[in-house]
């Protein structure tokens, strides 16, 4: 695996006084903790390769563990996939892979130590009665009729709620803290709540679960971590996160929390991929338009391009929006040097070489990625009958046009100068059919003589050898630069953008890439990065999904052919 090397930041600087100070006796020990609840997408790549990288650099450990304290939303297939992206991104847990779920009688006992303590009790109130007594910022909380039970009727009602004697939401193991605290987190949270839902690993054994905020720090405790590394909106949940563990007088890891990943014109939060899956606006989690790591694996994303993404935007204190260009330079960076080209035309014209020997073929040496010399050539066939984009032709140029038009020569890549001398057009639409030039046999490369100066180069392929093959272009699944900025009264999905995906079904394709293979990565000269697509894709018929588009630096190349 690619190692950045390792750039600084304020959690580094914080492991780095730990370890000064001879804490942890020298260990650094940190997790991912993911909830099985949806795939993980690429905020949560930030976390993973901050977290792994860190065990990595100072030579500790990184735990994969599952917060699996919700039966209602978890699922096993979540599981598989948060493994298999964190396996995709080149990272290893080793043995250490754990679930809260690992932990319940463990944190089951410890809720009853708070009981003793009188620190925890049972509460008859409902969701809302709790939500109405909790008070404001401003105003403090009411304390709950149930708060002063004995402990000896808290712990005999937690144990009737474990054997499952009552309804969903009729009692709640809540902490006793502080009903006036500043922090409303403080104000006697939830612990544990009734829901008589299987789970998929413990079945139906329990029917009492325990929540995120009680559950994260114990489980990080029992686990021996040194640093437990959290996004930014968990800066609120640290009080009780350390309340929790003094109260407990076990291992106590330090909280330390990061500014998530916001990326431009895409929404990362799972609750809203989800609706976007669930309604069907996207074809599942790993749709090529989705943030996922999956979705980014099939769009043709490679994982160090990931990586080096995230090692590049850094480790912020402060929420800030990272444009999605640099997500997108990460990729094209990498393909620049590593993808192989080939001709591929997506919106195909007829082109007619009048003057070319009809049953005559031709094999062109191409280059197959100038940036890698060892990447070698390949042969395209040439033949009277090509294929050009559409966009390559103009019958009227307007200013600043080089490319095709009447009375122009340009430069067929690897091939010959042509010179177009006449269209031909659907009589009944007028739609161009057929565009005839003339070819310079002593231009053969695409070389011209001095004394001529030719301003374009197009790609081309023939027409009796070209392959057919689908083409997806994606772009911006959302038009607005934060699609969550919606007036209100309306839905996220108003910013949904309605052109992110066309799917061309006619586009022509140099004869090679018939065997391409699925995941394989090109550059199609001159439209951009395409890849292709492993899920659609099959032997000898492959579907191509556009990666990215290129830099707009054509000009500048065919100045120097």
């Amino acid at each position: 695996m690619e190692t950045p090397k390792p750039s600084t930041n304020f959690v580094r600087e914080i492991i780095d006084e730990d370890l000064a100070a001879g804490r942890n006796g020298g260990r650094v020990h940190t997790r991912f903790p993911p909830e099985p609840n949806g795939y993980l997408h690429i905020g949560h790549a930030k976390s993973i390769c901050l977290n792994f990288g860190i065990a990595r650099d100072y030579k500790g450990l990184c735990n994969l563990r599952f917060d699996d304290t919700n039966p209602e939303t978890e699922d096993v297939e979540y599981v598989q996939s948060i493994m298999e992206d964190v396996r995709w991104l080149g990272f290893d847990w080793q043995q250490r892979l754990f679930y809260a779920s690992d932990y319940f009688q463990q944190l089951y006992d410890y809720a009853v130590t708070l009981i003793r303590k009188g620190k925890a009790f049972v509460c008859d109130q409902s969701l809302e009665e709790m939500r109405k007594s909790r008070g404001t910022i401003t105003e403090p909380g009411t304390a709950s009729p149930y708060r002063n039970r004995s402990v000896e009727e808290n712990l005999d009602l937690f144990a009737r709620m474990r054997n499952g004697e009552f309804a969903d939401g009729a009692r709640v193991l809540r902490g006793k803290i502080d009903m006036a605290h500043p922090n409303l987190l403080m104000r006697d949270p939830v612990f544990y709540r009734i829901r008589k839902a299987a789970h998929h690993r413990t079945g139906s054994k329990w029917c009492l679960y325990p929540t995120y905020d009680y559950t994260h720090g114990i489980c990080d405790s029992l686990e021996g971590i040194t640093h437990s590394i959290c996004t930014l909106e968990f800066e609120v949940h640290r009080p009780l996160y350390d309340w929790i563990l003094n109260e407990l007088g076990i291992h106590h890891p330090r909280q330390i929390e990061f500014a998530r990943l916001n990326l431009s014109n895409t929404l990362l939060s799972k609750r809203k991929l989800l609706e976007l899956v669930q309604k069907k606006h996207v074809d599942g989690w790993s749709d090529p338009r989705m943030p996922t790591i999956s979705g980014l694996r099939r769009r043709g994303y490679t994982p160090e391009a990931i990586r080096r993404f995230c090692d590049q935007i850094g480790v912020a204190k402060v929420d800030s929006i990272v444009d999605l260009v640099l997500l997108e330079n990460s990729i094209r960076e990498e393909l620049n040097k590593t993808a192989p080209r080939a001709m591929a035309v997506l919106r195909p014209v007829k082109l007619i070489i009048d003057n070319y020997p009809p049953e005559q073929v031709e094999a062109f040496e191409a280059v197959n990625n100038p940036e890698m010399p060892a990447a070698g050539t390949r042969t395209v066939p040439f033949s009277r009958e090509l294929y050009i984009e559409q966009e390559d032709f103009r019958e009227a140029p307007p200013k600043q046009f080089y490319r095709l038009s009447p009375g122009r020569e340009v430069r067929l890549r690897y091939a010959y100068l042509v010179t177009c001398v006449s269209v031909a057009k659907d009589p009944q639409t007028g739609a161009i059919r057929e565009i005839h030039c003339t070819y310079d046999p002593a231009t053969r490369g695409g070389n011209a003589p001095d004394n001529r100066k030719v301003k374009s180069t197009i790609h081309w392929v023939s027409a009796q050898h070209a392959i057919e093959a689908p083409v997806r272009l994606y772009d911006n699944l959302f038009t607005k630069r934060d699609p969550g900025e919606v007036a209100e009264g309306q839905d996220f999905t108003v910013t949904l953008n309605p052109k992110s995906l066309e799917t061309l079904t006619g586009s022509k394709l140099e004869p090679g890439l018939a065997r391409a293979l699925p995941g394989s990565r090109y550059q199609f000269e001159r439209v951009g990065y395409f890849t292709v697509d492993m899920q659609d894709s099959s032997a000898g018929r492959p579907v191509f999904n556009r990666i990215v588009t290129l830099r707009d630096t054509w000009a500048k190349i065919e100045s120097k052919l």
